[in-house]
């Protein structure tokens, strides 16, 4: 099941961001947009993850004319290692929007599947695209892997500080959910 959703493949790039945010010093949070009775999609979104969102868009929208595209998507996916991915997949995907696809329309569709949503269950989502075995762990060559060649890559530096604060298993298997806890909970986990 190589792209079950444009909604799993966006949070898989989406917490790669996510992370370092959450490892980021704490800034005052500032709304976007409008009041709080705008309907205006923008509004319901702090700044920061207007950006967050807009990077994520950006990395989908490879040919870069403001429209995701299958093409768009197959390019995206063959990028992070999922080959051959059937036409009516990438159909699937494009036709969870009601039109094509620019930064308005995906802001609003993650807009409505973010209302109500549990930010740990969206992550582990995320993160369980990349464990078809659903073993709750990820190969630390693999993560390392995506996470220094693909989309916004991670620094020498940043890798190191991922793995001290998420050490992989001595058979190098690293712990999403604790990684996924962190992200959605801080860092104060009690055992």
């Amino acid at each position: 099941q190589a792209a079950a959703s444009l909604n799993l493949l966006f949070f898989e790039l989406l917490t790669l961001h996510t992370y370092r945010l959450s490892m980021a010093p704490k800034k005052a949070k500032r709304r976007a947009g409008g009041g709080e009775g705008s309907s205006n999609v923008f509004s319901m979104f702090e700044q920061s993850q207007i950006q967050e969102y807009k990077e994520a868009f950006t990395i989908i929208d490879q040919n870069r004319d403001g429209i995701i595209s299958k093409d768009d998507l197959r390019d995206v996916l063959a990028s992070m290692g999922q080959l051959n991915v059937k036409n009516e997949e990438l159909e699937a995907m494009i036709k969870e929007a009601s039109g094509p696809i620019n930064f308005t329309v995906f802001l609003t569709m993650f807009g409505e599947k973010l209302k109500g949503a549990d930010p740990e269950d969206v992550i582990l989502a995320a993160f369980k695209v990349l464990d078809p075995e659903g073993t709750g762990t990820i190969k630390k060559s693999f993560l390392e892997e995506l996470l220094s060649t693909q989309c916004d890559r991670f620094s020498q530096e940043e890798i190191k500080n991922l793995w001290t604060a998420f050490p992989p298993d001595v058979a190098g298997n690293v712990d999403y959910k604790n990684i996924c806890y962190v992200i959605t909970h801080g860092e104060e986990k009690e055992e």
